[in-house]
């Protein structure tokens, strides 16, 4: 699944594991897909989520806020949720509408924004982040716009 993922890519999936084991939540959720964007701190995702206010330590809370910790962090393999499966597929979805061959932070990003229902657009909504503003934000950067 993850062949075409660029290694930020890769590595926001790692580090959305992470998240989830802080969180002692037993899942990857769009949430902590959401955080391992931020996270990762150097790719189009992360400056696009940045140039909209967006930071780690606020949405953390954020989401704790919204969903709270599990009760243990979770040992081996901890499964994408649903709603985060659907994200990691419309990635691949609007990476291939913009002529890429690869996934990378952005079309993860996009890939959140379009999914639309999970707990990760949630919290950008309660922290007043304008999902069609963000969405544009993203392209105009891969396009070299901004």
């Amino acid at each position: 699944m993850f062949e075409r993922f660029t290694d930020r890519a890769r590595r926001v999936i790692v580090l959305a594991q992470e998240e989830a084991r802080t969180l002692q939540h037993n899942y990857i959720g769009t949430e902590h897909l959401l955080l391992g964007l931020i996270r990762e701190g150097e790719g189009v995702a992360a400056k696009a989520l940045a140039s909209k206010g967006v930071e780690l330590d606020a949405t953390r809370k954020q989401v704790e806020e919204m969903i709270g910790k599990g009760n243990a962090a979770p040992n081996g393999h901890i499964p994408f949720t649903p709603h985060a499966k659907q994200v990691l597929e419309f990635s691949l979805r609007e990476a291939l509408q913009l002529g890429h061959s690869y996934i990378g932070t952005e079309h993860i990003l996009l890939g959140l924004i379009r999914e639309g229902e999970g707990v990760g657009t949630q919290v950008l909504i309660k922290m007043d982040v304008d999902l069609g503003e963000l969405r544009s934000a993203t392209i105009d950067m891969i396009r070299g716009n901004s």
